[in-house]
């Protein structure tokens, strides 16, 4: 008995194309094309969703740091109190005192300053 592909491949074919929704001339209809152009661009987020973490950190130390210079306190120096003080907040939560709560930020950096 023959056996006829035809819905398998076609499912298979419409999810890249739906994948390929928005994307620029005929990387967005044909198969091929389409196909290739999808994988690179899953290969890009997996990429991208780690790039990610390493950028927020990034970001986080920055805000930190300029916070702290303007308590008078260096960021190394802030980390190594906070450590000796045993507060036990993370980069995101002091980016985020820095950037929306000075004050309390201040207090922080002199808990960990002392």
């Amino acid at each position: 008995m023959r056996v006829k592909r035809g819905v398998k491949a076609r499912r298979r074919r419409n999810r890249f194309l739906k994948a390929a929704e928005g994307f620029f001339g005929g990387r967005k209809n044909r198969i091929k094309q389409t196909m290739e152009v999808v994988r690179c661009s899953w290969a890009y987020s997996f990429y991208g969703r780690r790039q990610r973490k390493r950028d927020m950190r990034r970001l986080w130390i920055v805000r930190i740091n300029a916070g702290a210079r303007q308590n008078g306190l260096s960021y190394s120096k802030l980390l190594h109190g906070l450590k000796k003080a045993s507060i036990g907040l993370d980069r995101k939560i002091l980016a985020d005192l820095a950037v929306r709560d000075p004050a309390a930020f201040s207090a922080v950096v002199k808990a960990a300053a002392a």
